[in-house]
């Protein structure tokens, strides 16, 4: 169910000059609604003139035992700028939670190949979390533009084996993530990304060469959360759908970015 609620920032870290980690709680120690791995949040940002419509983020991780939401948010424009700007003790209005969520893998021995590419990486550590939890092994295989764009690894390699690549080759092997060797042993059996569009294209069409079932959480620019901007809309081979609604998450097969 969506609830619009004011939150209280606990802690706001500049992980880097493009990124912040934000984290929110309840303003009165109620619980926070439940949430699941590759729903998202609209958050509303106040004292920011240009900025009129609510910005979608990704939830990075819930936190139950301290009753925390966490939010990766990437300093993009006049919003998110804003946005990273919140200091402990802050409140956020937030409309939350947004959006379907990957599906659980029916064999707990199924390997699993959780592919994050930029901002792209908030959904894969709430899922990598959810996974473990539940017994099974994912992995996980981040891209970057170099190794000050990595971020949350330690975090990621909590939950599984963890493998990077860089365009520069700062850190780990020198490429994107569909030319990473760890795709080339093969015995992948299922693939969740999240990131910019041409890798998660790229990603799918590598799955589908390979028979490997993938899901893909979209990043399409999601203004209102309730399927009337008409923002976010994507083509699929059932026609145009908006994000917000029917997604972000997507089995490929559903998509047009494979023929």
């Amino acid at each position: 169910m969506k609830t619009m609620l004011d939150l209280v920032v606990t802690e706001s870290t500049q992980l880097n000059q493009n990124y912040s980690l934000i984290k929110l709680t309840t303003t009165d120690g109620s619980a926070l609604p439940e949430m699941y791995p590759g729903q998202f949040v609209q958050v509303k940002v106040d004292d920011s003139p240009k900025t009129f419509l609510r910005r979608p983020i990704s939830i990075n991780f819930w936190d139950k035992e301290k009753n925390e939401l966490w939010l990766l948010v990437q300093k993009v424009g006049e919003g998110t700028k804003k946005m990273c700007e919140a200091r402990k003790g802050d409140i956020l209005n937030l409309l939350l939670p947004l959006g379907n969520y990957f599906t659980l893998p029916s064999d707990k021995k199924s390997k699993l190949m959780l592919i994050g590419g930029g901002v792209g990486i908030a959904p894969i550590l709430f899922w990598g979390a959810y996974l473990r939890e539940r017994g099974y092994q994912p992995s996980f295989l981040i891209g970057a533009r170099s190794k000050t764009d990595l971020l949350q690894l330690d975090k990621l390699s909590r939950y599984g084996e963890v493998y990077c690549t860089t365009e520069d080759g700062s850190y780990g092997e020198k490429g994107y993530v569909t030319n990473h060797s760890v795709l080339e042993k093969g015995g992948i059996d299922t693939i969740y990304t999240c990131g910019p569009k041409p890798m998660m294209v790229a990603i799918a069409k590598y799955a589908d060469s390979e028979k490997i079932t993938c899901e893909a959480s979209l990043e399409n620019l999601m203004a209102c959360g309730f399927g009337v901007c008409l923002c976010c809309v994507e083509n699929t081979r059932e026609g145009n759908i908006c994000v917000c609604e029917e997604g972000p998450v997507f089995n490929i097969e559903k998509l047009t970015w494979i023929s």
